[in-house]
């Protein structure tokens, strides 16, 4: 019994690393701590990744992603400081080699420029003006040493030089790697803000409360469901009429008309906006390669009153499907909100994009088409219209309005 109480005794539960264990450590091992603990944030992370189930879980995956940022950013900091140092260091140096090449190099002049003098000399002329054959001899041999030893001065400059461009290069090369984390690093802080936000966000939004956060992620799950059979074609559809390019085709669901009730049941958990997407026989393309570029807009893809966080990058030649300024939400595929929010538990690639006007309800054709008015009705209801274009297999659909 001591034996096993002993051998107990030695098994200790492995503690979770932080930041404060690697704070005051040596440079190398704070650089060891920090790599372990952003590797042990990582693996937790990705076994909770998908499996908030509760309010509880959901803020704790979150805080593991707002540590990791903290330990990134840490680390970055320290890769940094040590990069920074060797600069200085190698400064010093381009400095103390400037000063020996400037002191070997007045040498070297002077040397050559002696030499040259005594160049001038015809060897009889300095027989009989020295103190004879053996004075000459000697004055000769005092000669070959000085040439001999201005050979290993110049090669001492050369050598000199070569080291100095070495090091020009290195400093050069640690300049351009340091600008790159400090790019990196302001990123990471970027990052952290909007991590912290997006936390924020949550709690206000579910008044930390359980159950509203359950109602929460019914009514996304609900929504996204909806939007998957509708591109299925599962939404019952009636066919308008044909429209032209720019008319007017439905209205943005009033938000403050969905809150008051107006429109309950309908599947909308963001707020008053178009869910557009692009479709070619029933998958989704990325519309961003249709619309074109000249539109005034205000990226609000991030968390807080309006950041961006999605690119915002439109390259095609359509005209936008709503007057601007338009306010872009989110964007299409692995968003910052799939990466970083509770909606991560919905989907992982977001289908379409989220845009408002800040001018207006009008929604607008985007080609020349047949226009469809649908709706789905699951666990709520979503209406939306579809446009059919003449002259392409793409279709769009103009989620979350009123028909016109």
């Amino acid at each position: 019994m001591i034996l096993i109480s002993l051998l107990l005794g030695l098994i200790q539960p492995v503690k979770a690393l932080n930041l404060e264990d690697c704070a005051n450590k040596s440079e190398v091992d704070k650089a060891r701590c920090l790599t372990d603990l952003t590797l042990e944030l990582e693996a937790k992370i990705k076994e909770a990744r998908g499996q908030q189930k509760t309010l509880a879980g959901t803020i704790a995956y979150l805080d593991n992603n707002i540590n990791l940022t903290r330990a990134s950013i840490e680390k970055t900091e320290h890769e940094l400081k040590i990069l920074e140092e060797e600069i200085a260091t190698l400064a010093v140096k381009i400095s103390r080699l400037d000063t020996d090449l400037d002191a070997i190099s007045k040498l070297l002049v002077s040397r050559i420029g002696a030499s040259y003098k005594r160049s001038l000399f015809k060897p009889i002329y300095m027989v009989f003006a020295t103190g004879g054959l053996s004075d000459f001899f000697e004055r000769n041999k005092y000669l070959q040493s000085v040439q001999q030893n201005d050979r290993v001065v110049l090669l001492e400059l050369q050598n000199s030089k070569d080291l100095h461009e070495e090091q020009k290069k290195a400093k050069e090369a640690k300049q351009t790697e340091a600008e790159t984390l400090r790019q990196k690093l302001a990123a990471q802080k970027t990052a952290l803000d909007r991590q912290k936000s997006s936390k924020q966000e949550l709690l206000d939004l579910t008044k930390n409360n359980e159950a509203k956060y359950q109602s929460l992620i019914a009514a996304a799950r609900a929504e996204y469901a909806a939007i998957q059979n509708i591109i299925a074609g599962k939404g019952v559809e009636t066919k308008v009429r044909h429209v032209d390019e720019g008319k007017e085709i439905a209205s943005i669901m009033k938000w403050s008309e969905w809150k008051s009730g107006l429109y309950s049941g309908s599947c909308n958990s963001s707020g008053a906006h178009i869910h557009f997407m692009a479709t070619i026989n029933g998958v989704t393309q990325n519309p961003f390669n249709y619309l074109n570029n000249n539109i005034d807009h205000a990226n609000c893809s991030g968390p807080g009153e309006c950041s961006a966080a999605d690119p915002f990058n439109p390259g095609g030649n359509w005209p936008w499907p709503i007057n601007p300024k338009v306010r872009f939400s989110q964007g299409y595929g692995a968003t910052w909100a799939v990466q970083n929010t509770w909606v991560s538990q919905i989907y992982n690639f977001h289908n379409g994009i989220d845009i408002n006007s800040e001018s207006s309800s009008s929604v607008k054709a985007v080609k020349n088409g047949d226009l469809y008015q649908g709706s789905y009705l699951g666990g709520c209801n979503l209406t939306y219209v579809r446009l059919d274009h003449d002259d392409s297999d793409v279709d769009t659909y103009y989620l979350h309005v009123n028909y016109y």
